[in-house]
């Protein structure tokens, strides 16, 4: 990643800043669109799809940690490091499909965000997701990294709404705990084809390279930090704070997937509502039957992380690009030291804005972009592991035996999801 080092920010980071990268990018897995996966998981199939986020967990922290530490011991980012080791064609490739899933992500959550306004306050949708667009591109564009970082990280407090609304209702402890622990799997096509939505919700190509980009960022912003293959003596430090950093962070959004799913299995689908189409259809339908407290929390989580989650698929998907490119990139320039990353970032969250004044169904554009982001995750996995192993990237600081097994495994489940979700398709 090529881009000037920014001044010192000063101030040491309180206990929230102790948590970074893994923080941010857990909460924003749990975007609108997660919302409405996990949503429609928890009506259609009440608690028995809890055991998915046991599952996914352990394979989150394991290749979140490696792309971060490819970030921080290489002191580039994953499309940086690619270019540096594996055929041109291959990384254009990888990143035109990341920035086309991206851009429909967002036009997906940008839409679900004015929806969510709207059952809150009346009004139109489509202007609210203007509004909410023009916001996030605001905060990107005039906030530095030092600063708008911090506001990312309050953001992810709007997902404790959901543990909130869960916590309101009269939970079966017992029995959700059974299901989880001891699941009753079935091979049907609508239970597979639901887990496959899960896991592509959960372990998403952007978020890789979102967050080896954040540790560059981080690194950048510290005067007497080093990429760690040069500053050996700074790796036990680093290392341990992603690895808490990420296992928090993955927990945090598996927690919450977890709640969303009790929150709907418990109401929705016990009173026979199990078709959920969006996350503001969730939130609509918990009205009636949770009551107008637990709706109003489901709708402005929804609200908020969405502010959360639009940042970071613009974001990454500038950061992709212009590592690809070698443009300058970073959030801590000002747009006219960056102007063909910043431009990225507009153009994705401008685009994304505009699909939603257009006939374009956004739960059709959902299908086709976890259709691409499970197609592209698993060559970017198995890029990933590539890099974590290469002396040539990693110096001293290959990843462990133990960590790549872990990533590995990651890989082939994602790998086998993919095989799944194709041969579902059409049933």
């Amino acid at each position: 990643m090529d881009m000037t080092t920014p001044p010192q920010t000063g101030n040491k980071p309180g206990w929230l800043g102790k948590l970074g990268p893994g923080l941010i990018t857990g909460a924003a897995d749990d975007d609108p669109s997660g919302i409405a996966t996990y949503s429609q998981a928890g009506a259609q199939f009440g608690y028995g799809m809890l055991w998915t986020m046991l599952l996914t967990y352990p394979l989150m922290v394991g290749i979140q940690a490696i792309s971060a530490r490819i970030g921080r011991v290489s002191g580039h980012g994953l499309a940086t490091n690619i270019r540096r080791h594996f055929p041109a064609p291959l990384l254009y490739l990888l990143v035109g499909l990341l920035l086309v899933a991206n851009t429909i992500n967002i036009a997906a959550d940008i839409a679900a965000m004015g929806q969510a306004v709207t059952l809150l306050a009346g009004g139109p949708a489509h202007w609210y997701a203007a509004g909410a667009g023009l916001l996030s591109l605001v905060l990107q564009v005039t906030l530095p990294y030092s600063r708008y970082v911090k506001v990312l990280k309050w953001l992810t407090l709007a997902l404790l709404a959901y543990v909130a609304t869960a916590l309101t209702l009269k939970l079966p402890w017992l029995k959700l705990l059974h299901e989880a622990l001891l699941p009753k799997l079935s091979w049907n096509a609508a239970y597979i084809t639901t887990v496959v939505a899960i896991f592509g919700t959960t372990i998403s190509p952007y978020l890789f390279f979102w967050q080896a980009s954040q540790e560059v960022e981080d690194l950048r912003a510290d005067p007497e930090a080093r990429a760690l293959k040069h500053a050996q003596a700074q790796a036990p430090q680093n290392l341990q704070r992603i690895k808490i950093d990420t296992v928090v962070g993955m927990g945090f959004s598996n927690l919450v997937a977890v709640f969303i799913m009790l929150t709907t299995a418990a109401t929705l689908g016990a009173h026979g509502i199990t078709q959920i189409a969006s996350s503001a259809q969730a939130a609509s339908a918990l009205r009636p039957i949770a009551g107008d407290f637990a709706f109003a929390l489901f709708s402005m989580g929804i609200i908020g992380t969405g502010l959360l989650a639009v940042p970071v698929l613009a974001g990454s998907a500038a950061y992709a690009i212009a590592g690809a490119m070698r443009w300058k990139n970073s959030l801590e320039l000002q747009y006219s030291g960056a102007p063909r990353f910043y431009a990225i970032i507009i153009g994705s969250t401008a685009i994304g804005t505009a699909l939603c004044f257009t006939n374009i169904d956004p739960i059709r554009a959902l299908y086709w972009s976890a259709v691409v982001n499970g197609v592209i995750s698993v060559p970017i996995m198995v890029v990933v592991m590539l890099l974590a192993a290469r002396p040539a990237v990693m110096g001293k600081l290959v990843i462990s035996r133990r960590l790549g097994v872990l990533g590995w495994l990651c890989t082939g489940v994602m790998a086998a999801a993919v095989l799944a979700m194709f041969a579902t398709m059409g049933k």
